[in-house]
């Protein structure tokens, strides 16, 4: 990287840790967003004190490629942007901040990417592998940017990579020992348009993988079985409802690993700390994959009797009164949130709604109706097609809270009795009301945590 001229474009988080690790490896690097310095605040003081970045804030980016080597761009920025496009007419590099950091971070990198069920199941590998006695770094989507540990890495490390569809738009050289595609449901439409564009962008998680490598897929997931012919590494299967060739499996009542033939006991399912039928796919993926690191069973069985789950996913905020409130802002598309109905156990008032992504939730009507589902809060840009997608399914018992978050919350508490849930799962993104899902959880857990107050 020494000399190397590159513009990164996107100050976030990972833009900022990628401008750091860059500097700190003799790159030359000038960096731009949208915003201005003063609109940025406080964020971008750590990078003061690298003479070698020169700062261009506020200006089009299309216009600062000019003697640059590479354009490094954020996750948020497509690869149809005017930026990307100028780039490449004047053939200029374009990449990541996930694909830079990787090249110059050291340790065995397990890369772990789905529709649904990536930080969970990120976060319980990242804990089976310290569980292991690793030192383990729990990067990528998750929150932490892989250039924040990327320089002091060491190669007995486990870097453990929670990896978007977004920065898999920007890989070449990525080669994970261990990559997973936990499953694949529409997604993410508005930016990649169709879903083969999308299928194929997944894939990319282990293009330059080979037979020394291991490919952890979802045996119950067609488009994945498919996609299996495509691989050229070793494919470990997971499965909740089928015998796998090779893989983690259920058999009785317990999770296995193993062959049709010979296979090994890992842990009882009434074991598992994580609640729900979708939880027991993310263990059994998180076993495959921790196998394939040979991780000894023991330490796998002990990780998923006291592992208790990530912040923002079926996370339960408080009981009052005998009702649950249960925090499941990360259910951001239709699958993720019929998920989380299904793990209710208790009839359940759900809040539902948010940004429009071009989803359909006909199906997701469909579950409503035949769930555990008592009432639905419709809120947000997509409360009026929810509604429509509802009566078709001919479930009438919905109300609605316009774009006040806290309005549904006391709506749903004046509506739930004893022994009752109250669930956030909006089955949309955040960004008609909030930043983003992390956001609008804390807002939930707020507004629940002040419901005896303001009773009081």
């Amino acid at each position: 990287m020494k000399d190397l001229r590159v513009l990164v474009v996107g100050m976030a988080r990972s833009g900022i840790a990628v401008a750091k690790l860059l500097s700190r490896h003799g790159a030359i690097v000038r960096i731009n967003d949208s915003k201005r310095a003063a609109e940025l605040g406080s964020a971008l003081d750590e990078l003061k004190e690298f003479e070698t970045i020169e700062w261009r804030l506020g200006e089009p980016a299309q216009d600062l490629l000019d003697g640059m080597d590479m354009l490094l761009i954020s996750p948020g920025i497509p690869i149809d942007h005017p930026v990307v496009l100028r780039a490449q007419e004047m053939d200029i590099q374009v990449t990541g901040e996930l694909e830079v950091a990787l090249r110059l971070a050291m340790g065995k990198l397990i890369a772990i990417t789905g529709t649904n069920g990536k930080t969970t199941t990120t976060t319980l590998v990242g804990e089976i592998m310290k569980n292991a006695g690793k030192l383990t770094h729990v990067v990528g989507n998750i929150g932490r940017a892989v250039s924040e540990i990327a320089f002091d890495s060491r190669p007995d490390d486990a870097i453990v990579c929670e990896v978007s569809s977004f920065q898999l738009e920007t890989v070449r050289d990525l080669h994970p020992e261990i990559a997973a595609i936990l499953n694949i449901s529409e997604d993410h439409l508005y930016r990649h348009h169709t879903m083969e564009n999308y299928i194929a962008h997944k894939a990319r998680i282990f293009a330059n993988q080979d037979k020394n490598d291991v490919l952890v897929l979802n045996y119950d997931d067609p488009a994945l079985r498919e996609m299996a012919a495509l691989a050229k590494a070793k494919i470990a299967w997971f499965s909740r409802q089928n015998v796998v060739p090779f893989g983690a499996f259920v058999m009785g009542e317990s999770i296995v690993f193993g062959g049709i033939d010979e296979c090994r006991q890992i842990c009882p399912i009434s074991e598992i700390a994580l609640p729900g039928a979708h939880n027991l796919e993310n263990a059994l993926a998180a076993t495959a994959i921790a196998m394939a690191a040979d991780v000894p069973p023991p330490v796998i069985r002990h990780t998923l009797r006291t592992f208790q789950g990530v912040e923002h996913r079926l996370e339960l905020v408080r009981e009052l009164d005998g009702v649950r409130y249960i925090n499941d802002s990360k259910g951001t598309n239709v699958d993720s949130t019929t998920k989380a109905i299904e793990a209710m156990d208790r009839p359940t008032v759900l809040l539902l709604g948010g940004r429009n992504q071009n989803a359909q939730f006909d199906q997701l009507a469909k579950v409503v109706s035949n769930g555990a589902i008592e009432l639905v809060v419709l809120l947000g840009e997509t409360a009026n097609e929810i509604e429509q997608a509802l009566i078709k399914a001919g479930f009438t018992n919905y109300t609605h809270a316009g774009y006040d978050l806290r309005k549904a919350v006391e709506l749903a508490q004046g509506l739930a009795c004893s022994g009752m849930n109250v669930l956030l799962s909006p089955a949309c993104k955040s960004f008609d009301m909030f930043s983003d899902f992390e956001e609008r959880g804390k807002v939930f857990k707020h507004i629940v945590g002040e419901l005896g107050q303001l009773q009081a």
